[in-house]
């Protein structure tokens, strides 16, 4: 990204060509498909008679597949380009989605569960990795934007919903957000980045112009990338898992405003994803990734230290801004590792980094039971700590470098 290029107005066409928005549907779609699923977890035990540790293990069972997923996915996306692997687990997506509602039995909603997750994880990688690959031949960085589309898909999913089951009923809410998925199929298809001639390149000479990095040094690179994106992901999870019950059980809020800090961690943190690419243009991918863990080292400091339920909102208001861009640069970063093609280091972050979602909530559950959710934010924020020791690794971000 050239400072001419980066000086240069561009007009919304040059902004925002066919292949950006095509990527951004794939996010866009991804999410709604996760928000549509959250007011079925309730229709989903009831109807199948589960106790809730019977649901935490489906819901385990959904990050299981999640993770098994994704390294099958990034190997796949090497060999055939990420625009076949997104349409592919798209597709999946779509028709896993029946299989939920209409499973008659544990055993067969566990299978179920299991494709979904692998589907929703598969897919995540393979749209992260086509969306580097836009990244690439673009002047600006996309990255954060795209998943700020995720975040409003998620939006609008969990919105909407609702309504859609009283009105359409368990099944019924499925099979149109299925349909609505095939649909959106042929217009992503069509206007998505085809890669697959780049799928076996590997990104090119490092920053001191060298040669690709070796495969092991390049992994170890991946590796701390992804710890990057764990330690950001980390506390996104406990603020999605807990951060109502923290409001309740600490802090005096009544069931209404118990959702508020979720709410507003939310909105500005899809805020500052569509300002992230922005910010990252104009201060680079280390520098902001540095900012971006002070603030949210901040804002876990006036989480764990608040006094009251309205400083608690602001606080998680606060950590949306900091975690924000934390890992769509680390993923962006993966893809541009030297030696390493992107669909296999995005796979490599992103399995390591969706582990702080889907494990670390239970450790977190553990631990404020020891010692409660003021002491557990403020432990939280040494995650944050761990992000500015490696942000020099997430330098490849910035896109990979010319010669």
């Amino acid at each position: 990204m050239t400072a001419d290029a980066l000086s240069r107005p561009a007009s919304w066409r040059d902004a925002w060509p066919r292949e950006r928005l095509a990527v951004s549907g794939a996010f866009l779609a991804n999410g709604f498909v996760l928000g549509n699923w959250t007011p079925q977890i309730p229709l989903f035990q009831q109807r199948l008679g589960l106790s809730e540790a019977h649901l935490g293990l489906m819901i385990l069972a959904f990050g299981i597949g999640a993770v098994v997923a994704m390294p099958l996915l990034g190997a796949a996306t090497a060999r055939f380009g990420s625009r076949r692997a997104t349409l592919a687990m798209h597709a999946i997506l779509a028709l896993s989605l029946p299989l939920l509602v209409l499973a008659p039995n544990v055993p067969v909603a566990a299978l179920a569960i299991l494709l979904f997750g692998a589907s929703m994880g598969g897919m995540d990688v393979a749209m992260n990795a086509n969306a580097v690959s836009v990244e690439r031949q673009r002047p600006r960085a996309i990255m954060s934007s795209c998943h700020g589309f995720w975040s409003v898909g998620g939006f609008i999913g969990a919105a909407t919903g609702g309504f859609l089951i009283v009105s359409l009923g368990p099944v019924g809410h499925f099979l149109f957000v299925s349909a609505l998925l095939l649909a959106a199929l042929w217009p992503i298809g069509r206007a998505m980045l085809e890669d697959r001639d780049l799928a076996g390149v590997s990104a090119p000479a490092n920053a001191e112009g060298e040669g690709p990095a070796a495969p092991s040094a390049a992994r170890l690179a991946v590796l701390g990338i992804g710890i990057c994106a764990l330690f950001g992901m980390v506390p996104e999870g406990a603020t999605i898992d807990w951060s109502a019950i923290y409001l309740r059980s600490e802090l005096g809020a009544d069931v209404a405003m118990s959702g508020f800090a979720f709410a507003a961690f939310s909105a500005v943190m899809a805020l500052f994803r569509f300002l992230g690419d922005g910010i990252r243009d104009r201060l680079g991918a280390v520098r902001t990734l540095r900012l971006s863990a002070v603030a949210a080292i901040g804002a876990l400091l006036v989480v764990g230290l608040a006094p009251n339920l309205g400083v608690a909102i602001l606080g998680f208001a606060l950590l949306g801004i900091g975690l924000s861009n934390i890992a769509p640069i680390a993923f962006s970063a993966a893809g541009n590792v030297p030696g390493l093609k992107p669909g296999v280091g995005i796979s490599m972050a992103t399995t390591i980094g969706y582990s702080g979602i889907l494990i670390a909530p239970s450790a977190i559950g553990y631990l404020a039971e020891h010692f409660g959710f003021q002491a557990v934010f403020l432990g939280l924020s040494l995650c944050l700590v761990g992000i500015l020791v490696l942000s020099p690794l997430t330098r490849g971000a910035d896109g990979p470098p010319t010669s």
